[in-house]
């Protein structure tokens, strides 16, 4: 029997589509330094971004024919050495796309009516001095938002973006062109169809009121003093991407200057124990890494993974 060890846990729905098909599925948590002693009972390892899948924990994963990881980015695998012992990799690029490009957009406006910091002011707060404070607030219709990153999460936030009026500018190097098709689902024969080619980077830069990122982990910084400078004034950053992408100093910086106006971080360089100084900004808007954590998100993720185990293994159990 294939035995499968969902370290960081699987939904319910992923879970009864692996036991269907008769596989045995354990999803109590091995501590970090104990599992590359229990790792080899196991044909199948499946993580999220608690686990980290190491040499150590793939020398020692003897039976291992499958990494899988419930997210988009895998920077806590080593993927190389993992094929490079003919393990497969598999990740859930289709499932969570909406739930990351919802959370953009929730940091979005609450940047634009400065919701981050009504929530944390109010409680004891003056009302009439708040109020006076936070009601020259902006619409987002008509303003350009600049997408780094232009995959399926990227297109995602575009699709929604063209949906309540923004101007879409996107930059991406391995895509030219996408076609972003909105689908009406009072009507469901009736179909926008809008072409989006990306552009250089800098002009996205250079040109954006609002600018998202979107791209796998790197190993520096994208947005460093340099870039930020090459921004628009008052631009607003958001980061549901990776912890880095950002250099946190220069935007403190830029934030304190009022170069930036303001940034939605779902990510931090120093997870799980980010910057206090970043979580305290008045001007930041935050949330815990929780970009696929919607219940919908979560359910696709189990199910994409399963189809893509089962896919595998075939008849072979």
């Amino acid at each position: 029997m294939i035995k499968i060890l969902a370290n960081d846990g699987i939904h319910p729905d992923g879970r009864l589509l692996l036991e269907e098909a008769d596989y045995l599925v354990e999803d109590t948590r091995i501590p970090q330094e104990e599992l590359p002693a229990r790792i080899g009972e196991y044909d199948v390892l499946i993580v999220r971004s608690a686990t980290k899948v190491n040499k150590e924990v793939i020398d020692a994963g003897k039976n291992l024919k499958i990494i899988a990881r419930g997210g988009v980015g895998v920077d806590n695998i080593d993927i190389e050495y993992a094929k490079s012992k003919g393990i497969q990799v598999y990740n859930t690029p289709n499932a969570s796309s909406r739930a990351v490009a919802e959370l953009t957009f929730a940091h979005i406006y609450s940047l634009a009516r400065s919701l981050n910091r009504s929530n944390r002011e109010m409680p004891g707060g003056d009302f009439k001095k708040l109020k006076k404070a936070y009601e020259a607030g902006f619409q987002v219709k008509g303003k350009t938002l600049g997408i780094v990153g232009f995959g399926r999460i990227g297109q995602e936030v575009a699709r929604i973006a063209l949906g309540t009026g923004m101007r879409v500018r996107a930059h991406d190097p391995f895509v030219q062109e996408a076609e972003i098709g909105i689908q009406l689902l009072e009507y469901p024969d009736m179909r926008l169809c809008v072409k989006v080619r990306t552009e250089p980077l800098e002009r996205i830069l250079r040109e954006s009121d609002f600018i998202t990122f979107h791209i796998p982990g790197i190993n520096e910084s994208l947005v460093k003093a340099g870039e930020i400078a090459s921004m628009r004034d008052g631009v607003f950053l958001i980061n549901t991407a990776r912890g880095g992408v950002i250099e946190e100093k220069a935007m403190l910086e830029a934030l304190d200057s009022g170069k930036i106006a303001g940034v939605g971080l779902d990510v931090f360089e120093n997870e799980p124990t980010p910057s206090d100084a970043v979580l305290r900004h008045p001007k930041v808007s935050v949330t815990p890494h929780i970009g696929a954590g919607t219940i919908e998100a979560q359910s696709y993720i189990g199910m994409e993974l399963a189809d893509k185990i089962i896919a595998y293994f075939g008849d072979d159990k």
